[in-house]
């Protein structure tokens, strides 16, 4: 399957491609926080939004080469078929369809290259943070104990 191109789309105008881009922030949301603050009170320290891995994952740990994600429902297409579906009906579906897909694929690639070098990912979903932060954090310790069960 060819990966979704934008050739030829166009956000509907500059000032809504402008308002998308910064509505949606790239680290430090809500999720994120919710978890790294849960993880910090399970007793395991981690770094954040480290750039030089693929995806620049939101939560790392190095000795245990995890890569944990936080990712949008929307921006990464949690339960995409229905997501799709309204998307189809709605202004310029073609570049937002096209969009998420290509975020979607690219997530992937990035797990690809992460579990090559020996990287373990999890990926979270917003709404699955938001409604049990403790519990989403619970499951990463459980994969860091597996990881570093020296700890």
């Amino acid at each position: 399957m060819p990966s979704p191109r934008f050739t030829g789309l166009r956000a509907s105008s500059t000032r809504a491609r402008a308002a998308a881009r910064g509505a949606s922030k790239k680290s430090g949301t809500r999720p994120e926080r919710l978890l790294r603050q849960a993880i910090w009170r399970a007793g395991r320290r981690y770094r954040k939004n480290v750039a030089y891995l693929p995806g620049k994952p939101d939560v790392v740990f190095t000795r245990a080469r995890l890569a944990v994600f936080c990712d949008g429902d929307f921006w990464h297409g949690n339960n995409w078929p229905e997501r799709k579906r309204k998307l189809e009906g709605g202004h310029n579906a073609a570049y937002w369809i096209a969009k998420i897909e290509r975020n979607v694929e690219r997530d992937r690639e990035n797990d690809a290259r992460l579990a090559a070098t020996g990287w373990r990912v999890l990926r979270f979903w917003e709404s699955e943070i938001r409604a049990d932060p403790a519990r989403v954090a619970a499951r990463v310790v459980a994969v860091l104990d597996q990881r570093l069960p020296h700890v």
